[in-house]
């Protein structure tokens, strides 16, 4: 396995790394099967978003619930001890998947916006591992505001179909990034199939449309280190889809949350 030390580094200073060569062609396959059943038989949470006619961008969430493939990506793969590494934790529990596919020619934007306050999670080791099964140069990748995880602020959500912020969450709005990319460290990578970006829960961080030939299939996943906690939301909330039966401030656990990776056990 690729040394993390350096990448771990750029992730506590950046709030996001890149890991060259990670998920072996095997995974790649299967995450590939995955998709294909999924944009098959969308789930109760998939999102098509554009204009109408023109829907060129899909999300879902929560596959693994419905689908063998994604169970085994999440259990089975290098995810969750990657992440576990990079957060600095001993164990790394299973918050939630999503996909993101973006057909040729899909002028939609992934917002800028911060992952966490879309949560009912507090603590500081919470991270995504964005994994494309496709080749994602830098112009149509993931791109983040290098440091903005240290910032000290949660910025109201908003939601990706049509932009209108989340209500009752009493959080401010996010600075217009696009709007004045000079005063900030944006940071992209081109991302080949194998490759994956780990980035901790509070960085800003946002995607182009994909103008390209190719389409742009992506699945992220999302995991919980040793100090995370269940936090009741105030106002307005995305994930957990339903909210546990955890009181405020415990740990995530249960068949919903399986701890899928311990450090003692490698």
């Amino acid at each position: 396995m690729q040394d993390l030390d350096t990448a771990r580094q750029d992730y506590e200073r950046h709030g996001a790394c890149i890991l060259r060569g990670v998920f072996d062609a095997s995974w790649l396959k299967l995450v590939e099967e995955a998709i294909d059943e999924a944009l098959q038989n969308p789930g109760p949470h998939s999102e098509r978003y554009g204009p109408a006619g023109a829907e060129r961008f899909f999300g879902d969430l929560d596959m693994w619930t419905r689908s063998t493939l994604f169970e085994k990506f999440v259990r089975e793969s290098p995810a969750a001890q990657l992440a576990g590494k990079i957060m600095g934790s001993s164990t790394a529990t299973f918050l939630y998947d999503q996909l993101l596919v973006k057909e040729p020619g899909s002028q939609e934007r992934t917002p800028w916006h911060q992952d966490q306050p879309y949560w009912a999670v507090s603590g500081r080791q919470v991270s995504s591992i964005w994994l494309p099964v496709d080749e994602a140069p830098k112009d149509v990748a993931l791109q983040f505001v290098g440091g903005s995880h240290n910032w000290g602020h949660a910025y109201n959500p908003s939601h990706f179909a049509d932009g209108t912020p989340y209500v009752g969450t009493g959080l401010p709005e996010l600075p217009d990034i696009e709007a004045e990319r000079d005063k900030y460290d944006i940071l992209a990578w081109d991302v080949s199939p194998g490759d994956c970006i780990i980035f901790q829960g509070m960085v800003v961080h946002g995607a182009p449309g994909n103008p390209r030939a190719g389409r742009r299939r992506v699945l992220s996943t999302r995991w919980l280190g040793d100090d995370a906690r269940y936090c009741k939301p105030k106002g307005e909330v995305a994930i957990p889809t339903t909210l546990p039966d955890l009181p405020d401030g415990a740990p995530f656990e249960g068949p919903s949350f399986p701890t899928v990776w311990r450090a003692s056990s490698t």
